[in-house]
């Protein structure tokens, strides 16, 4: 994954026997859904990195992608995707044929949107035009950072100028729709670093930047490193948290000036160039999940696959289902800087926790549409947690 990308969330499909084909009957074909394929293999994992992905042995590469491919065709189509999107992992690794053989599996080509995730220094022209031709429309690049220092603490090892060259070749290939992804409070990052890559933004003017604040998870290497008290990993240079909430407020306003705008907490584009898949989480509209913890919705129940590579392929541990909440509305929608509508009785329901954010200035209220404050957005996971049922 490219960092912390959005993971579908769990949810309800049904099977038949292998062999079926992608195919949906036209009377009940709604063009609305999604569909995420999880590649959680990588070259190398990166330090900040919890995620269920790693390095695996070609052979169970190789097993996996049987695997995957035998899940999609055994999906039961009801209906016909209008998005794709391939996270992991790495799959920008993944060879053109491998990638073919899973897309050719998954109906509605071509889609309105297919999103790849890259690791910059695995694009090539011959791959880029592979992309294309199968399908891929947009690609995510786990950039991360533009400042060498810091790129190397996380373990990636591209450059600058590497993400600037494969940039370019997307774009011959006719692959405009790029999104970065940057991260405010990698190790020894400051306030001129940070001014650093966004001037890379400037300059390489892609339509799409998502800017993750660093969450440090105790799982990744960095996190057990500062458990330890330890210097591996950069990890006495981590910004606190308030420099890193300076970085990121410093992004909203600099990407704002280039005409990026913010419409998700994470995520900023030009108008026109938002992620249709990403905002099908934001707005619980239905998609399928398929590989190892790739998680679906089907509207009504959750669904998450097995978590790990091992546990995916021995099938020992089942997938989980979660029946969906009324107030995920609220968790998820208000993410986004459209805001929510809440209906009367959810106004009634809430009352105490939203008349205490509008007094704090973490909310704010309009025509009857509810939404983060800038200073609720620093401070969402408190806000969100009033919304949650326990």
């Amino acid at each position: 994954m490219t960092s912390s990308g959005i993971r579908p969330l769990p949810p309800c499909y049904r099977f038949t026997p292998v062999g079926r084909t992608p195919t949906a009957s036209p009377a009940t074909i709604r063009r609305v859904p999604g569909v995420y394929l999880s590649y959680p293999f990588c070259a190398q994992k990166c330090t900040y990195c919890n995620f269920a992905s790693g390095v695996f042995p070609r052979e169970i590469e190789a097993r996996y992608l049987d695997a995957l491919r035998g899940e999609i065709l055994a999906h039961a189509w009801e209906w016909q995707p209008e998005t794709v999107y391939i996270g992991g992992g790495t799959p920008s690794t993944l060879t053109p044929d491998a990638l073919r053989s899973l897309l050719d599996l998954v109906p509605g080509r071509p889609w309105i949107e297919a999103t790849i995730e890259a690791a910059p220094g695995t694009i090539t022209p011959e791959k880029a035009s592979a992309w294309a031709a199968c399908g891929i429309n947009r690609v995510s690049l786990g950039v991360q950072s533009f400042v060498e220092n810091e790129i190397r603490r996380t373990g990636r090892k591209h450059t600058a100028r590497t993400v600037g060259d494969e940039i370019r070749i997307l774009r011959d290939a006719g692959i405009a729709n790029c999104n970065i992804d940057l991260i405010a409070g990698l190790s020894g990052q400051t306030e001129n670093t940070w001014r650093e890559s966004l001037d890379w933004i400037d300059r390489l003017a892609p339509p799409h930047v998502s800017v993750y604040m660093l969450e440090v998870d105790e799982d990744s290497r960095l996190g057990k490193e500062l458990l330890l008290g330890g210097v591996r990993y950069g990890a006495a240079d981590i910004p606190g948290d308030d420099a890193i909430a300076a970085f990121y407020e410093y992004a909203v306003e600099r990407l704002a000036q280039s005409g990026i705008l913010r419409y998700e907490i994470s995520n900023f584009a030009l108008p026109g160039a938002e992620s249709r898949h990403n905002l099908k989480y934001w707005k619980l509209e239905p998609y399928a999940g398929f590989g190892a913890d790739a998680h679906s919705f089907d509207g009504r129940v959750r669904r998450q696959n097995p978590e790990t590579v091992e546990q995916y392929l021995s099938q020992t541990v089942p997938g989980t289902p979660h029946p969906s909440h009324d107030d995920e509305r609220f968790f998820v929608g208000l993410r986004l800087m459209a805001g929510v509508r809440p209906a009367p009785e959810e106004w009634r329901r809430f009352e105490q926790p939203i008349r205490r954010f509008l007094d704090a200035g973490l909310l704010e209220s309009e025509n009857g549409t509810l939404r983060l404050t800038g200073r609720g957005v620093l401070l969402s996971n408190e806000v969100f947690q009033e919304f949650l049922t326990p």
